[in-house]
């Protein structure tokens, strides 16, 4: 059988800098080089301050760095000296969480290889299983045809994202009902056939996967004429954009059916914990909704750099004009993203949200006082929240009776709950 010796990745992002620096890190005698035409990304892999944030990612880098993994502009020479070349993993596809990216690469519960039924496309699959047999077990590499690779990234990505969407459903429910929708969570969770994953209600899901997967999975079914199986999925993207739309009405609606002028904490602007990334994070949507009726944000992410906050809210069909410049700042931390502010909305679920000094805050704020928690992250806090003084709104739960109640005007909404919201162009 062929074996590999060079490998060359074409993309050095979110997918192939941490997937080709764990192969450098379990295959020693590889020797794994990362390419892309942008010079400042390939400068950044080699330098300390690695380009995206991931648990685990700075330090097997550094421990193959130089020695069997390299990063590099010289795309051409890299493919030409190489026996594998991935494109960012497409042939393989990936089935990472941001997150814990590392740990899903050093363990992951599959790995899937496609290839054409030919006899040169077999052996390219056999050459790749074999360097993921340094340290995958056998029977969880799967190999397939290619387009069974492909739909099967596609679906369980769609699949996930149904689940997220489906509960999150349930959540307007159980708002309207007084039911709690991490009872309900938690009771269908524990159905061995349901199970308890991807069962958390928020704000919506983000990231650059789940929307992309459904909406490409949408436009094979309209391009084989299966109208049916398209509308079905779209449902999970409209369902994702309603709830967006959903939370950012009831703050307004709660701060008494207007934001306009009002300061507003955003805690939390990549689309999870534990990573930087912000690709279509639902605190884009929830801020473009914000600053559209007039609201001073004031946001705050561990992660995030300021300028990539600016630049997300910057998009044309997020922002227009000075709107950024004008209403939005980004502030070095929590509290001083609260001072003085009418609410704090928790966008993220970082962990360090849950070990606020929230009586520092709430004595800082304007009264009354708010907390809207899009990520259920301060569930086991309310009565000493409430102690404390804040009225608070979460997802899929009503709180409390004596807090001012959210009581949706009868009026039309500044923003419709049914009209999809400004999509960003695609760049």
């Amino acid at each position: 059988m062929f074996e590999i010796k060079k490998i060359c990745c074409i993309g050095a992002g979110y997918v192939g800098g941490p997937t080709c620096s764990v192969i450098a890190r379990m295959c020693p005698e590889i020797r794994v080089t990362v390419v892309d035409v942008n010079e400042s990304r390939i400068n950044a892999w080699n330098s300390p301050t690695l380009p995206i944030y991931e648990p685990g990612l700075k330090e097997v880098v550094e421990s193959c760095r130089g020695k069997n993994l390299f990063f590099s502009t010289n795309i051409d020479d890299a493919i030409k000296e190489a026996d594998l070349v991935f494109i960012s993993v497409l042939s393989n596809p990936e089935f990472l969480a941001e997150g814990t990216a590392i740990k899903d690469l050093k363990n992951p519960d599959r790995v899937l290889i496609g290839g054409d039924e030919t006899p040169e496309g077999q052996r390219a699959v056999q050459a790749l299983c074999a360097v993921y047999e340094h340290w995958v077990p056998k029977e969880k590499i799967l190999t397939t045809n290619t387009w069974s690779s492909e739909l099967s990234k596609l679906t369980a990505n769609a699949f996930l994202a149904q689940r997220i969407s489906s509960i999150n459903s349930i959540s307007a429910l159980c708002e309207a009902t007084g039911a709690d929708v991490e009872e309900v969570a938690t009771a269908i969770g524990m159905d061995q056939r349901i199970g308890n994953k991807f069962l958390k209600a928020s704000v919506g899901f983000g990231g650059s996967c789940f929307q992309k997967d459904v909406l490409n999975l949408v436009y094979l079914c309209e391009a084989l004429n299966l109208p049916e199986v398209a509308r079905y999925w779209q449902q999970v993207i409209d369902m994702n954009d309603y709830q967006r739309r959903r939370f950012a009405s009831r703050i307004i609606d709660s701060l008494f059916n207007t934001v306009t002028d009002k300061k507003i904490a955003i805690l939390g602007f990549a689309f999870k914990k534990d990573t930087g990334d912000t690709r279509e994070s639902s605190s884009i949507y929830i801020s473009k909704y914000l600053m559209d009726e007039g609201a001073h944000l004031h946001i705050y992410d561990p992660k995030v750099p300021r300028e990539q906050i600016v630049v997300d809210l910057s998009h044309p069909g997020v922002s227009e004009d000075d709107q950024v410049s004008r209403l939005v700042t980004i502030s070095k931390d929590p509290y001083e993203a609260c001072d003085g502010a009418h609410a704090v909305v928790i966008c993220t679920e970082w962990d360090m949200f849950k070990e606020l000094d929230y009586e520092r805050i709430h004595k800082k704020m304007l009264k009354p006082a708010f907390i809207f928690d899009g990520r259920r992250v301060l569930d086991g806090l309310h009565n000493e929240l409430q102690t404390i003084g804040f009225q608070i709104e979460t997802i899929g739960k009503k709180v409390s009776s004596k807090r001012i109640p959210y009581a949706p005007s009868g009026e039309i909404p500044k923003f419709s709950l049914q009209d999809p919201p400004n999509k960003k162009p695609k760049v």
